[in-house]
């Protein structure tokens, strides 16, 4: 063997094992089309969803009540498992890098949008969401063993609480009854996304261990608020507030909201989404009983629209760039949406839903699904437009840049120039 070709053969060596075209990840900038058409999926189901919004608000709609009868009835389902819990499923999809994980947002977003089927009976779109949620609890296991960590744990608490929803929806159970089952689902998945960013503030043993405590109490009191809503939804407003107390005192938002660009902006929306989270455990706590009527209302929305729709403006910079590989870079009109969100679920709540103005009540409602297409639109824009603009992030910070474009974690895919979510 002459010296040259040594010289290669022990730089190959150093360098490891091959790694076959096919395993390789994408390059930044190439967008991966079966992702993107389940990222379709779950946007078809927002879509959906706003759609049946505009129809309970008595509003005209584009397609309405008329002529799809079973929309209103499904605007819940089709805003928590098909759009967010589509988006959450793909996410950790790409986390696992393994094919069957892309059947859960497969199944979630297929199942979300097959109850709209005016012919046929609702239980196949039923079972579809059931055998979707039950594949997202399975991907966590594999992500456990990979590393075996508290936000995972967190993570998949909210996997079993959408499996318990989506089995309740199967067998026959009314929405409103499984209400705290979906909001356990969420709020344990966005708190176990936090807790990573959250560690370059906590200071002691306790903070880790005590948020693990509050999600399970959210998943565990989730069959108490359903069957003994008397006694279970004021405990499980309880845990609400703890969670949010956890999330205002070690998140890194509060630190990062003095700072300016993109992690100004992320720290906003997180603390006005731990703000209404507050509000939907106070409607827990003073309404006896399963909330109703203005209450159910209030609750409803101050969690799913105050809060996690929050966290998903938020969050989306990092969102596109992890699951499609194509940039969504900040900009500062991306703020017009987020407020306009925040100002008409305050006249929806403050007025509409505590004083009993139907008008406050409607029109607040209309601009929460104005603010929500509105950034929707502004990021679609954002993302397809070819040039980025300058730098405006201001200083480093702790919610800055991150430098791999692949996934470190099991918890998710970390991506070149964006926050971690």
């Amino acid at each position: 063997m002459s010296r040259d070709a040594g010289a290669r053969d022990a730089g190959s060596r150093k360098a490891g094992p091959r790694v076959p075209a096919a395993a390789r990840s994408p390059r930044p900038g190439t967008v991966v089309w079966h992702r993107a058409l389940l990222l379709a999926v779950g946007g078809a189901s927002l879509v959906a969803g706003l759609d049946a919004a505009l129809v309970l608000l008595e509003f005209p709609a584009p397609v309405g009540g008329h002529t799809a009868p079973l929309l209103p009835a499904d605007h819940g389902t089709l805003m928590v498992l098909g759009f967010v819990g589509t988006l959450i499923a793909l996410e950790r999809a790409v986390a696992l890098r393994r094919a069957w994980g892309y059947a859960a947002p497969a199944l979630l977003g297929g199942g979300a949008l097959a109850q709209l089927a005016p012919w046929g009976p609702a239980w196949p779109a039923r079972l579809a969401l059931l055998a979707g949620a039950i594949a997202f609890a399975l991907v966590y296991v594999p992500l456990w063993r990979r590393q075996r960590d508290p936000a995972v744990l967190v993570q998949a608490l909210g996997a079993v609480a959408a499996a318990g929803a989506a089995g309740l929806l199967a067998a026959g159970v009314a929405v409103p009854a499984v209400v705290p089952w979906l909001a356990a689902f969420l709020l344990a998945t966005i708190a176990g996304e936090r807790l990573e960013l959250a560690r370059l503030r906590i200071r002691g043993r306790w903070a880790e261990p005590l948020l693990v405590a509050a999600n399970a109490a959210l998943v565990a009191l989730c069959p108490a608020a359903t069957l003994w809503p008397a006694a279970g939804y004021p405990l499980f407003g309880l845990a609400v507030l703890a969670l949010a107390a956890w999330l205002v005192r070690y998140d890194v938002a509060r630190a990062t909201v003095r700072s300016s660009g993109l992690p100004r902006y992320v720290a906003a929306c997180l603390l006005a989404g731990y703000a209404w989270l507050a509000v939907a455990a106070g409607v827990c706590l003073l309404v006896p009983g399963s909330p109703s009527g203005a209450a159910y209302d209030a609750f409803l929305h101050a969690v799913f629209l105050g809060f996690v729709m929050s966290m998903v403006m938020a969050h989306a910079p990092v969102i596109l760039p992890a699951v499609l590989r194509r940039p969504l870079p900040y900009r500062p009109a991306m703020w017009l949406p987020a407020v306009l969100l925040h100002a008409t679920l305050l006249l929806r709540l403050g007025l509409g839903d505590a004083r009993g103005d139907t008008v406050a009540w409607q029109w607040g409602g209309a601009g929460n699904v104005l603010a929500v297409l509105a950034f929707v639109l502004l990021a679609a824009w954002s993302a397809a437009r070819p040039g980025q603009p300058r730098s405006i992030d201001g200083p480093r910070s702790t919610e800055g840049p991150r430098t791999s474009t692949e996934p470190r974690t099991a918890s998710g895919p970390r991506t070149a120039g964006e926050p971690r979510p």
